[in-house]
């Protein structure tokens, strides 16, 4: 059974940093795209950013303040956040892909729990 696990999630001013994890188990993603979203209240589910080898993307809104992170041999992923603004709140959820790219929701097959992300101005 896949799993993914989130940690790194709290309270953090406005402009300080939080680096979320991501643990996967039951399957290795080595060559699939793994990625993380984001959900605020009211608000659908986005994409934040996704890594598979050396590619990554981001979304507009962490372009130059989150960075995304993986070591497969662990099966981890990571997203570091820098300069979080009020408007990143929300729950941070990782997610993995059987493809090998993808950005779009719909594309990921294994989700998370999800971990509260809360920026205080």
């Amino acid at each position: 059974q896949v799993q993914l696990v989130e940690s790194g999630g709290g309270w953090v001013q406005a402009g300080g940093s939080l680096r979320l994890s991501c643990a996967a188990s039951g399957r290795n993603f080595n060559g699939n795209v793994m990625g993380w979203f984001r959900q605020a209240p009211g608000k659908e589910r986005e994409f934040v950013a996704c890594m598979n080898g050396a590619a990554t993307a981001y979304a507009d809104s962490g372009k130059g303040r989150f960075t995304i992170s993986r070591d497969n041999a662990k099966n981890m992923v990571w997203l570091q956040m820098t300069g979080l603004k009020p408007e990143d709140p929300a729950v941070y959820t990782c997610a993995a892909a059987a493809a090998a790219w993808a950005t779009l929701e719909r594309a990921y097959n294994y989700w998370g729990q999800g971990t509260q992300v809360t920026v205080s101005s």
